[in-house]
């Protein structure tokens, strides 16, 4: 259980949350919604302990298991086994098990209750059943059984991100704090994990743009409002939500517009009664009474702003700007990239699909001269100019500020020019000291596309454009993939991104086979 009191959260000197209160009980799955920087990452990073509030108490009774949506384990070399077994300390376990095993082979008594001593820590831990138990957990989140004795530094973003949420839903946590779980999940594994959390028994907070995971899952909606630094609580579930937010929409709208007339009314009936001394008292109390009327209205809820996302008026270049022959990466061991040929054609539209591991992310690293390839070379064409989008934000530097990077992406930039872009995207005044390490998926994003508008690039590498985005910035960004006149390679499991770029080929990976663009390879997208 989580008991917040009297919470403050803020960012830097910006007031994102002021004295909210609530409790997480079991039972409670509740889905915390708001557009893009309202503060529902910095809130869940709040309740999970690892920020302080401003002000205030957080309350943790119980384990708590949080997946943040940059979630990174730190050792490389750890075995996904050994990763999600570490929730509930049974990867040293089997560790200490095996290496008792292989000392008996001395016969020694010593040996033998040292191997006693393992097995019933390990039997303690859950044993044979719990390892089944994590195995079924991976498989689930389409962690196959040939990747859990990979290490995990031979893994892709997507799988590591699915090893970390595997490992928490294996620790058995009390509350889970979810920010974003589905980001690199297939359909197979979102409805798995949403027949998961519908039978979690225990509190839980998720952040998701996932509107039909919210539905089938929720049983009380926080919606984060800025403008009022605070949370309106609902007791519903995610449909019932949207209809009563919707009721209540109308609701003030009719209020308002009734209480305008009658103000109206009476301030003209005032105006009239001033002209005589007699009833000049009468009309300063009507007109009062007609101001009164207003000012006891709700106030009007302001839209929310939306970043106006714009890509790059590209700059010439030649027929071919960017080509590969023959590229080829392993990580691990594992080979990754075999022999990919690729020519990207000036204006071309090219959407890379595969299933998790298959290189794609590796491929667009390595065209954006982030990692050399093992083997092969990637080929600049006359006047080439790169734009990278990477989907784990790798680019951003964590210890500089939003506008910093933004300055160093774009150096011809005066400051104001600087802090112009930065408003478009929706970092306002003291947004420009933020630190990057501090913001949201969503900022991160924004942050990127706002790197990309004045570099000139001809050519785009996008890399899962669409995570973290809420609807309405999601909805911007499919936009300016649409318009862009440059090329694009993208990487996505968003259908929608693909009907916005309408590619005209397709490159599959790990077959490294490309092909004109078919309305069959749809569910390649959301399988990938």
């Amino acid at each position: 259980m989580i008991t917040v009191r009297g919470v403050d959260v803020r960012v830097g000197a910006r007031l994102l949350l002021s004295g909210i209160s609530f409790h997480v009980s079991p039972g409670d799955r509740i889905g915390l919604v708001g557009r893009n920087g309202a503060g529902k990452t910095t809130l869940l990073n709040t309740l999970a302990g690892t920020l302080r509030p401003a002000a205030g108490t957080v309350t943790r009774t119980g384990a708590v298991g949080h997946l943040p949506q940059d979630s990174r384990a730190a050792d490389p070399a750890v075995t996904v086994t050994d990763r999600i077994l570490s929730a509930r300390g049974l990867d040293q376990a089997v560790r200490d098990l095996r290496r008792t095993e292989a000392a008996m082979a001395d016969g020694s008594e010593r040996a033998m209750d040292a191997y006693v001593r393992a097995e019933a820590e390990f039997q303690a831990r859950g044993g044979y059943a719990a390892e089944a138990e994590a195995a079924r957990i991976a498989a689930g989140l389409g962690l196959p059984d040939e990747l859990l004795g990979r290490p995990l530094g031979a893994l892709s973003g997507g799988q590591r991100r699915r090893v970390e949420l595997a490992r928490i839903l294996f620790a058995d946590h009390g509350t889970l704090l979810l920010d974003e779980p589905t980001n690199h999940l297939d359909v197979s594994a979102i409805a798995w994990l949403r027949a998961y959390l519908t039978g979690h028994q225990a509190g839980m907070v998720l952040i998701s743009h996932d509107t039909s995971l919210l539905a089938d899952t929720v049983n009380r909606v926080f919606h984060l409002d800025p403008q009022r630094a605070a949370i309106d609580v609902h007791n519903t579930g995610w449909d019932t939500y949207l209809a009563q937010r919707a009721a209540d929409e109308r609701r003030r709208a009719r209020e308002r517009a009734s209480a305008e007339r009658k103000a109206a009314s009476l301030h003209t009936q005032a105006n009239k009664m001033r002209a005589r001394a007699s009833t000049a008292v009468a009309a300063k109390n009507m007109a009062r009474r007609a101001d009164r009327l207003l000012a006891d209205l709700e106030p009007v809820r302001r839209a929310d702003k939306v970043a106006r996302i714009r890509l790059p008026e590209p700059a010439p270049c030649g027929r071919i700007p960017l080509g590969a022959i023959g590229l080829t990466k392993s990580y691990g061991g594992q080979q990754v990239l075999s022999s990919v040929d690729l020519a990207v054609e000036r204006g071309s539209r090219l959407v890379v699909l595969g299933p998790n591991g298959a290189g794609k992310t590796t491929l667009l690293r390595v065209l954006a001269g982030q990692v050399a390839p093992d083997g092969g070379r990637v080929v600049h064409g006359p006047g080439l100019r790169l734009g990278y989008f990477a989907q784990e934000h790798d680019t951003l530097d964590a210890e500089s500020t939003v506008g910093a990077h933004l300055a160093a992406a774009a150096p011809h930039l005066t400051d104001d020019e600087v802090r112009g872009v930065l408003g478009s995207f929706l970092f306002k005044g003291d947004d420009v000291h933020k630190r990057v390490e501090v913001l949201s998926g969503g900022e991160k994003t924004r942050l990127a596309l706002a790197g990309l508008v004045h570099s000139g690039a001809n050519v785009l590498l996008l890399d899962e454009p669409t995570n973290n985005l809420d609807p309405a910035s999601r909805a911007e960004v499919l936009a300016a993939v649409g318009t862009y006149p440059g090329a694009i390679v993208m990487v996505t499991h968003d259908e929608a991104a693909v009907a916005a770029l309408r590619p005209d080929r397709v490159l599959l990976l790990p077959e490294s086979e490309e092909d004109l663009w078919s309305e069959d390879y749809l569910e390649l997208v959301v399988s990938a």
